[in-house]
């Protein structure tokens, strides 16, 4: 039963990934005064490519290269599947649930390096640098982010510092939510940000940069594996507002309320338009900008957000 609740929680998030593929394209689209793809085109584009063969070149490592996206697709569905529990049924959620999905959600960017450098390709291996210094950047702040809603909740004596997402989730329910403090606040926009890296979109889209690389850690998959490629993204797009929403919006709320899934998709719509808008409204940063905009820019300000959180603002 628990198996069939996490691949339901898996595929119910991929669709909702779709979705969002879709508005973010299609919002993309509509700013460049273009018409943009028919609501089922990322469906479409997956098929498309279950259908094509799948070439490895002779460069390649083979079985690591075709075992990357099967790896990193496999940690996106479990981070799917650990947030849902949290969200519906937050009082059987397991202590630490917090840093097992921040663990499976670095998987995919790790599986993506190793993937590229197993390619073979000098364009890859480049993508895969770059992959893997935005990914020591951009951790550091998110983690700090993490913590703002672990220390107040730590400040509750009937709650304590707790990295369970659903004891997070009920401590919002009677304390507000996170965001709605100067920590919080502090602290959601680091995340934002994160988020946008993580899911590697413009300002952060440098391991992929087609002007640059053409295609970068992803230029020699075609195929099946590049299906998985897309899907893991898709998955992503789905995860990360939902992420944010857990941490710093309350959830669903009371799950049990009928207003509760309501709320949740109003709270994920709100996530989604932002992480389009600063998609649409900046320029590609490269590496070594992106590098010090997370270490010596957000990751200061995240630890300061920490500090807010353990005053009580």
């Amino acid at each position: 039963m628990e198996i069939a609740a996490a691949v339901a929680a898996s595929i119910g998030t991929l669709l909702v990934g779709f979705f969002s593929s879709w508005v973010d394209r299609k919002v993309t689209a509509r700013v460049q005064w273009r018409v943009g793809p028919p609501l089922l085109q990322p469906v479409y584009d997956v098929a498309k490519l279950l259908a094509k063969e799948t070439l490895v070149s002779r460069r390649a490592l083979g079985r690591g290269f075709l075992a990357a996206p099967v790896v990193g697709f496999a940690a996106a569905a479990a981070a799917a599947a650990v947030l849902w529990l949290a969200l519906l049924r937050p009082a059987e959620g397991f202590l630490g649930d917090l840093i097992v999905v921040i663990y499976l959600l670095t998987i995919p960017a790790i599986a993506g390096i190793y993937g590229a450098l197993a390619s073979g390709s000098p364009h890859a291996a480049v993508g895969a640098s770059r992959e893997m210094k935005l990914l020591l950047a951009y951790e550091l702040p998110l983690i700090l982010s993490a913590l703002v809603p672990v220390v107040q909740a730590g400040r509750d004596p009937e709650v304590g510092a707790t990295f369970s997402l659903g004891a997070l989730v009920q401590f919002q329910q009677n304390a507000g939510w996170t965001l709605w403090s100067v920590s919080g606040l502090v602290a959601g926009i680091v995340a934002l940000l994160c988020v946008q890296a993580k899911l590697t979109l413009v300002p952060f889209d440098l391991p992929e940069a087609e002007t640059e690389l053409m295609g970068g850690s992803v230029l020699e998959y075609s195929g099946p594996p590049l299906a998985l490629l897309r899907l893991t993204r898709t998955l992503l797009l789905a995860i990360a507002p939902i992420y944010f929403a857990t941490l710093f919006l309350g959830g669903m709320g009371d799950a049990a309320s009928g207003w509760s899934w309501l709320a949740l998709a109003g709270k994920y719509v709100a996530v989604l338009v932002l992480v389009v808008l600063v998609r649409n409204t900046n320029p590609r940063l490269r590496i070594d900008q992106a590098m010090k905009f997370f270490w010596f820019g957000l990751a200061p300000v995240a630890g300061a957000a920490v500090v807010l959180a353990a005053l009580g603002y």
